[in-house]
């Protein structure tokens, strides 16, 4: 099991790594015609990319001309994947993909240039779906019954009472004006 992620680590990022322009920089080499556009742009995206996570959600903002700024809840959050090609690899890089129920078919937003991708990973699944983490739970289990407990319970109790009504008008005698439904 990994330990929990450092969420003073987490809220500390920024700014992609600088190993991300090194990455823009050799994928523009692939298309020589291209790169007196693609080159700027990208230096652009690169050097005006932002991320924040807050206690509510994650942002990410880029652009010059064209500002672009995403907002996610952790709530929102549906799927989170981890994706990085030969050269990202290379340079120690991952893009994490945070996918929503917007009903797109691709990803809500790419963080893109981290080499903490698997803490900020960890830190998003926390985030989304409670804490996993054993002390955590000993201690909401000291504090009172969870809410999902609280629920079957009551679950329990609306059954209980329904089967009890079901057998009270199955053993009530006919009356002489009932046909015998129930």
């Amino acid at each position: 099991m990994n330990p929990p992620p450092d969420e003073a680590a987490i809220h500390a990022i920024e700014r992609p790594h600088r190993s991300l322009w090194t990455y823009y920089w050799l994928s523009s080499l692939l298309v020589p015609p291209a790169l007196p556009i693609l080159l700027p742009y990208l230096w652009f995206r690169y050097h005006s990319m932002r991320y924040k996570f807050t206690d509510e959600g994650i942002s990410m903002s880029w652009g010059i001309l064209f500002r672009r700024q995403i907002i996610i809840n952790y709530a929102r959050i549906q799927d989170i994947h981890l994706r990085s090609n030969l050269v990202e690899r290379w340079l120690g890089l991952a893009r994490v993909l945070v996918q929503t129920a917007s009903g797109s078919m691709g990803a809500e937003m790419t963080l893109e240039g981290l080499q903490e991708f698997e803490a900020v990973r960890d830190f998003l699944y926390s985030k989304m779906r409670g804490v996993k983490d054993p002390a955590h739970k000993s201690s909401v289990a000291a504090a009172g019954p969870a809410p999902d407990q609280e629920l079957a319970a009551a679950l329990r109790e609306v059954a209980r009472e329904l089967r009890e009504t079901r057998l009270a008008l199955l053993a009530r005698p006919p009356s002489p004006g009932d046909s015998g439904h129930v």
